[in-house]
């Protein structure tokens, strides 16, 4: 049997408003091994019956099955329509799969066909005001409908309804983007909420991003004063007409019973100012005006396919308690981010009031400073007696508990749940081992991530800040893409690295940037201040990432510009090849740090060459992959002299790094820049300064993550794995101890008396740290990719048991499909068993085995002082001793 289980285009599955068709793939599937695909075919229709083609492949005779690409300006799509996909294969077997059948919805292909404008009943007046307001039109449908789609977006937060019924899932749509350079809007399928006769086409618009407060010195109206929206809806009708209708100044409007609403502070809603039947056709109460146009250049818009934010997770109340201070507190046991939905049954007037916070005190009282002005409180206001059911339209909060400061009537674990909202992203990483506190460690960082990844990929959830900070990203992208599928998300956010780049090249701190001329306020950084290693040095390094992990050259072709922009950059204000500039974060809040400061003792001129050499190799690299040759020679040639210069600079006589620090060792041996007759002496040292602090790091955002890899890399994986299983501070188990259910910021976070780090910078939820998860999944259970042959369509199986682990059960989904690597420990057998995917092949390393006792069907033979066996796809089960 031979089969497919998916198509992706362009990475996803039936995607709902595509601009373009980059690229097409499928998962095969098989009950046999060494499956290879033989051919494939496939076709692009306009029904189901595939009646009336757009496109046909014929047969080709290719292995490919993903990455798949139609020739530009083949496929003539129409904007606004359904198109349905199939595909079907041979395998090298001569097999034959059935048809596999997906669909894809087109959004707006012509800016000349988006008609919609922005509108909105704010006034300048309105600038520093955070209320929400009603938009709506009415529109007549005369004839049977085929299909309908709307295209919506705001300068703002908006939710789309039709005739009374919101469209869609989306929350926080459309977004954080840089606004005025790239702003998208979504596609929704609305055809079954359409009526003959009157309809109604509603929005619900909040401030959000675009006019609310955001970042940490409290500006509003980054990127306007006057929230507003946008939308068309496009009927197809069954004789093949088409009509639109889309916002204008006949739209009318009013204010919400949304007073305020603040990313931050959280969102006020006075139910006696709700309007009955504001969202439907008909003649709803209130006062209502004519929309006023906002100009805005719909030149930047570009549509939103996937990975919108959504409500994921259900987390119901754990338990109400009253503290030692005598506040009355819901606990729901989780760290998360998101919302609290709660029922109420009140006299009119009756006020609920939650504060949202993370942790409780030393003494078990409620603890805001680490929000520092961010309130977080919920304030909804009854209008009658009726019971009802609330949560918050344009706040999000970062919480675990809530303090409950009003409530009529008596309070239940019932009437509240909790709902985490993150970017919609298939989850593609699961693993599991023998130690609980380990198990408890891959928790958090699954919440780490699902906590910060709502849109953009956020610092922390919680306290005035919540930005797109390079750095965390850049750290935790390589694991972050084992955990979900983050190439839809990595991708939207790296076009706003691109956009938000500095005339010279230079990278934002954060993006979107809303720092750059406006961060005078905070005591750190300077207005200018911009580019900073290891942060800034995210536009080339997710770009590989993603390089590595989906095997796609079109995320290097697209961002091209931006990274060759970077390394001009630092070439541009290096000096003899060392590169050092402004406001440098180097090892931020390393524990070898100077007492209170942020700053780790590993010097800048250290830190920055080394990411100044290693983006530079690998942009040079990734040269060479899209045919740009000249330029692979040159980066290739810059990339050998800052080498050089990197270890004249930094390597003493004897043949040691003259800055012994942790973090010097890690990214020298890790960005290898270590001469080759040094290594030892640079591992050599690691040790040493490993036991120097009775073997634990104290390292910050810099060493961390490469740490448990450069030991492991040379031969020292038993300290790894104990590095790893420290559970006293400062080690990631510390937390687990602690009671964490997500990553901290700080190692000590919290102290093991329950007394608090400083409240300045101190979020419980903060995934950096997480990285160490790219370690789980590529050391221990052994899942890596070949970089000759990325997006693992060769694999490399290579487990490394140990650290008194019974066993280790891992697994990753990638565009292939399915690949297992599980181990058992007995004494010093292992059972190791694998499942490779169709269309793949692998290689299988067990590290550290002595003897092969079962081959499970497959030939190991003894290379590099290592056994390995070469498999197609298929499952094998392998047993050897260490």
């Amino acid at each position: 049997m031979i089969g497919l289980s998916r198509i992706l285009i362009n990475y996803q599955e039936n995607p709902v408003g595509i601009e373009t068709v980059d690229q097409i793939g499928w998962s095969i599937i098989s009950d046999k091994k060494n499956v290879f695909q033989e051919s494939y075919e496939f076709q692009i229709g306009e029904d189901e019956t595939f009646g009336m083609l757009v496109y046909d492949s014929g047969v080709v005779r290719s292995e490919e099955s993903a990455h798949i690409a139609i020739e530009k300006n083949i496929l003539n799509l129409v904007s606004s329509r359904k198109y349905f996909i199939r595909v079907r294969i041979t395998g090298k077997d001569g097999a034959i799969s059935d048809w596999k059948e997906g669909f894809f919805v087109t959004a707006l292909l012509s800016e000349k066909d988006w008609k919609a404008e922005f509108i909105t009943i704010e006034t300048e007046e309105d600038k520093d005001e955070s209320k929400g307001s009603y938009l709506r039109k009415e529109f007549v449908i005369g004839k049977k409908v085929k299909a309908a789609y709307a295209h919506a977006t705001a300068l703002g937060i908006y939710h789309l309804y039709i005739n009374g019924k919101k469209a869609g899932e989306d929350e926080f749509a459309p977004g954080w983007t840089s606004y005025n350079k790239h702003l998208l809007y979504q596609t929704y399928d609305v055809t079954d909420y359409l009526q003959e006769g009157a309809n109604a086409a509603a929005g619900h618009i909040g401030p959000g991003w675009y006019k609310g407060t955001v970042g940490f010195v409290r500006m509003r109206g980054h990127y306007g004063t006057r929230a507003a929206f946008a939308c068309q809806i496009i009927v197809e009708y069954e004789d093949g007409s088409r009509e639109s209708f889309q916002t204008d100044t006949s739209w009318m409007g009013t204010y919400s019973p949304v007073l305020f609403s603040e990313l931050y502070d959280g969102e006020t809603y006075d139910a006696r100012r709700e309007i009955e039947g504001w969202n439907e056709p008909g003649s709803p109460i209130g006062s209502w005006q004519q929309a006023e146009a906002v100009n805005f250049d719909t030149s930047v818009l570009s549509a939103q396919s996937g990975s919108k934010v959504k409500k994921v997770t259900e987390v119901p109340a754990k338990r109400i308690f009253t503290t030692p201070q005598g506040d009355t507190v819901i606990d729901f046991g989780q760290n998360m981010t998101g919302w609290i939905k709660f029922k109420v049954k009140g006299q009119a007037g009756d006020k609920v009031e939650l504060n949202c916070f993370e942790v409780l005190d030393a003494k078990g009282n409620v603890y805001l400073d680490n929000l520092r002005s961010a309130k977080e409180t919920i304030i909804y206001i009854c209008k009658d007696e009726e019971e009802v059911t609330f949560h918050p339209h344009f706040s999000f909060q970062g919480f675990q508990f809530a303090k409950v400061s009003s409530y009529p009537g008596e309070l239940s674990t019932d009437y509240f749940t909790a709902y985490a909202l993150h970017s919609d992203m298939e989850v593609t990483g699961e693993f599991e081992c023998s130690n609980p506190d380990i198990n408890q460690l891959q928790h958090n960082i699954v919440w780490g991530m699902k906590g910060n990844f709502l849109d953009v990929p956020t610092d922390c959830p919680q306290r005035d800040e919540r930005l797109g900070w390079t750095g965390d990203a850049q750290i935790f992208c390589r694991t972050a893409t084992f955990l979900y599928d983050t190439y839809t998300f990595y991708t939207k956010w790296l076009k706003d690295v691109e956009a938000d780049q500095t005339e010279e090249g230079g990278v934002p701190h954060v993006v979107p940037d809303i720092l750059i001329g406006k961060s005078s306020a905070d005591r750190l950084m300077k207005d200018g201040d911009h580019s900073a290693a290891a942060w800034a040095d995210v536009a080339v390094i997710m770009p590989w990432t993603l390089y590595l992990a989906y095997g796609d050259v079109t995320v290097i072709e697209r961002q091209y510009d931006s990274m060759k922009a970077w390394i001009n950059f630092m070439k541009e204000h290096s000096r003899g090849n060392i590169w050092n500039y402004k406001l440098q974060f180097g090892d931020w809040v390393a524990l070898d740090a100077e007492e209170g400061s942020y700053f780790g003792a590993t010097p800048n001129d250290l830190t920055c060459t080394a990411y100044y050499a290693y983006s530079t190799k690998l942009f040079a690299k990734m040269a060479k992959i899209v045919g740009r040759d000249e330029d692979a020679g040159e980066y290739t040639r810059l990339y050998q002299e800052i080498l050089d210069t990197y270890q004249k600079t930094f390597f003493d006589e004897s043949g040691h790094l003259n800055v012994q620090t942790q973090t010097a060792q890690i990214v020298s041996l890790y960005f290898d820049l270590v001469p080759e007759e040094y290594r030892q002496n640079v591992v050599a040292d690691l040790l040493k300064l490993l036991e120097k602090e009775n073997g634990h790091l104290v390292t910050g955002f810099v060493g961390t993550p490469y740490f448990c890899h450069a030991l492991s890399q040379n031969g020292h994986t038993k300290e790894a794995y104990e590095l790893l299983l420290k559970d006293d501070f400062p080690s990631w188990l510390y937390q687990v101890k602690m009671g964490a259910t997500t990553i901290w910021e700080h190692w000590d976070g919290m102290k093991p008396d329950g007394s608090m780090w400083s409240p300045d910078m101190n979020s419980f939820n903060h995934y950096a740290y997480g990285a160490i998860g790219e370690w789980m999944y590529r050391v221990a259970a052994g899942i890596e990719c070949e970089e000759s042959r990325p997006g693992y369509k060769h694999i490399i199986i290579a487990p490394h048991p140990g650290g008194g682990l019974e066993f280790i059960r891992a697994s990753y989904k990638s565009i292939y499909g399915k690949i297992i690597s599980n181990w058992k420990l007995d004494g010093r057998r292992v059972t190791l068993t694998v499942e490779v995917p169709c269309n793949t092949s692998a290689s299988i390393c067990p590290a550290g085995a002595k003897k092969i006792l079962e081959q499970g069907g497959l030939e190991f033979v003894m290379k590099e002082n290592e056994y390995q066996a070469e498999a197609g796809s298929g499952q094998y089960t392998i047993v050897y001793e260490i």
